[in-house]
């Protein structure tokens, strides 16, 4: 999975985001950050650059995705950590940052809780979080493609997941019951690019959890087949450009 992510959903979906969200991140002029949920690095690789005297800490749970990110931006420290019980000392940090990590977080509330108790006073959380599924127009066409595919159980991961927790108010109550002081939010589009839809179709069906949903369910060529004929059918064949909106929050310890 982390291989497949990369090659395809990295460049198209994410790397946009980590541009804008270690730029942001800069401005603040951090010298300790700690990056959660960070995947294969693409945000860990771009903090490196825009920030290069900080220093690094990049986690994410899933072990897979830690060696793999190690590879990619070896500039950073990487650490196999759960977000809702981090293995770091009060006030370690200045700056946390999460690209597109927080709707994964079980209890959101204790983990911004933790990321409050990780940060010195006056520390800044800075991360985003993806809008409602409409309004990406990636990932709306392959869930239709689910849909077609698998009428009767379509995988609900991209509604339900990564796109369910696109109610900024509910974000910011959120941060508020941890301690945080919201100090700013923003509606944030960028356009994603893709050679094709058939690469962006590999990338979700063999790069995100939805892999283990579709081979559960029977037929998975016929599955990517029909996915990427509704993909083109909403984007086109490719070379594909679609909008995609997100939320950035950036908050005080």
């Amino acid at each position: 999975m982390p291989a497949a992510y990369e090659q395809y959903l990295v460049p198209a979906v994410f790397r946009p985001f980590a541009e804008d969200l270690a730029a942001r991140a800069a401005v603040l002029h951090p010298g300790r950050v700690l990056e959660l949920a960070s995947g294969t690095g693409v945000l860990t690789s771009h903090l490196l650059t825009a920030a290069p005297s900080a220093e690094v800490t990049a986690t994410d749970l899933n072990e897979a995705m830690v060696a793999f990110g190690a590879t990619r931006a070896p500039g950073a420290v990487w650490r196999q950590a759960d977000a809702q019980r981090l293995p770091f000392p009060d006030g370690g940090f200045d700056l946390v940052v999460c690209q597109f990590g927080v709707m994964f977080f079980p209890d959101r509330i204790e983990a911004f809780t933790e990321v409050h108790r990780v940060l010195a006073p006056g520390g800044r959380f800075l991360f985003n979080t993806w809008g409602p599924l409409g309004t990406h127009a990636f990932e709306a066409a392959l869930q239709a493609g689910l849909e077609r595919a698998l009428p009767v159980d379509p995988p609900r991961f991209f509604p339900t997941v990564p796109h369910g927790y696109a109610d900024p108010a509910v974000v910011a109550a959120d941060l508020t019951a941890a301690g945080f002081a919201v100090e700013d939010e923003q509606e944030l589009t960028l356009q994603g690019r893709a050679a094709s839809t058939a690469d962006l179709a590999t990338g979700y069906l063999t790069g995100t959890p939805v892999r283990v949903a579709v081979e559960e369910r029977g037929d998975g060529p016929a599955v990517r087949a029909t996915v990427i004929e509704e993909m083109t059918a909403r984007l086109g064949p490719g070379p594909v450009t679609a909008p995609m909106t997100a939320y950035v929050f950036h908050a005080a310890a």
